[in-house]
Formats: C-alpha cells, sequence, structure tokens
C-alpha cells in the first residue's frame, strides 16, 4: 500500500500548475487524480486477486475498485496535500 500512497508525490507538479484557480476546481482535479490512481492501481491488482480492497458494498462502487462517496476525501486530501508542497517549496528556497 505505501507505494500506492508514495503515488501522490506525482500530484506536486499538478499542484504548482493550478495555482490560483478555485479551490472547488483545485480540489475537484485532485479528486479526480486520486480516483483515477486509485482505478488503475486497483484494476492491476485486481487481476492477481492482490487487491486490499473491495468496495462491493458500496452503492457508489465502480468495478468495486473506487467508491465515488469518497469524493470529498479526496478533494480535500488532494487540498492538504497541496498545502504541504507549498510549504515545502516556500522552506526550500
Amino acid at each position: 500500500m505505501f507505494p500506492i500512497y508514495g503515488m501522490a508525490a506525482f500530484l506536486a507538479p499538478v499542484c504548482r500548475l493550478m495555482g490560483k484557480k478555485h479551490f472547488l476546481v483545485r480540489g475537484t482535479v485532485y479528486a479526480a487524480l486520486i480516483f483515477l490512481g486509485e482505478y488503475i492501481t486497483g484494476t492491476l491488482l485486481s487481476r492477481r486477486d492482490l487487491c486490499p480492497w473491495d468496495y462491493g458494498h458500496s452503492r457508489w462502487n465502480i468495478k468495486k475498485i473506487i467508491r465515488l462517496d469518497y469524493l470529498p476525501c479526496w478533494l480535500f486530501t488532494g487540498l492538504l496535500f497541496e498545502r504541504l508542497i507549498r510549504e515545502t517549496d516556500e522552506a526550500c528556497r
């Protein structure tokens, strides 16, 4: 799971490109990218029966791999990560 979480580092360039866009736009983009990463890794792991999560019980699942009702969580997670990136960038200057 840690390599999957580590993929969040790929959000850093996107955070820098988003600039001063409205926070809902930025958060939605981050959530979409997180969903995409979760879907790709979940699909690859499922092919080998190694996927550690199964969202089949949720009404809002897509192929048991992602849950659309997690959108607010991923939106705010992306915005939190954005803040961490910006603070890190400022500290490194």
